[in-house]
């Protein structure tokens, strides 16, 4: 197989894959009604940061969680950055990996567009492997830096009880158990109240 018949498949499926990205980016959460909310066990859901560190904090909060209400579902997930930040961040993966893969391989990319080779890419190809590894490392860190939110938001039940992103913090236990405590109550006197009339 060519070179060139190699790029452009990486090419077409990197379009593929933006398409796909920006679809699903544009597609919006259906809000769930309050009959479907009540449905089962109460679930306290938790998006974190995961390129912060925050999914060791969010497997001790589960921990601790599941110990004082069993009954309560703990589930976490990543955050995902709004708008263009993660669409950029997937790209510039995509753009690293065939990079590495072109220095590797010894392709001339500039060839195909009818310029000359610049002295900075004779020295990537001259130097195969710390130019990888510089590439490597210095794109995941603009990626990191992309995706890095700074997010732990709550939900129980689909209504947001915590929102790091507003306060500025993560919650002490004992602030996050009386929350629970006053939004699990409120929840039961509704129930109540609605079984009575």
């Amino acid at each position: 197989m060519d070179i060139r018949h190699l790029l452009s498949y990486s090419l077409v499926l990197f379009g593929v894959c933006l398409f796909i990205v920006g679809t699903n980016s544009q597609t919006e959460d259906v809000p769930l009604s309050k009959l479907s909310q009540n449905v089962g066990a109460p679930t306290l859901k938790i998006l974190y940061c995961y390129s912060c560190g925050y999914k060791k904090m969010f497997e001790q909060y589960a921990s601790i969680l599941n110990q004082k209400y069993p009954y309560i579902l703990v589930d976490g997930a990543n955050y995902d950055p709004p708008g263009m930040n993660m669409f950029i961040a997937r790209a510039i993966g995509f753009l690293k990996t065939i990079a590495i893969l072109c220095i590797l391989l010894g392709v001339n990319i500039f060839e195909y567009i009818n310029q000359p080779r610049p002295s900075w890419w004779i020295w990537c190809t001259e130097n195969k492997i710390y130019a990888c590894m510089m590439l490597f490392f210095l794109s995941n860190v603009i990626e990191g830096q992309l995706v890095q939110s700074g997010a732990f938001e709550m939900t129980l039940n689909d209504v947001p009880v915590w929102s790091k992103l507003e306060t500025g913090r993560i919650p002490q236990p004992a602030e996050l158990f009386q929350i629970i405590d006053s939004h699990m109550q409120f929840d039961t006197k509704i129930e109540l109240d609605g079984y009575t009339k």
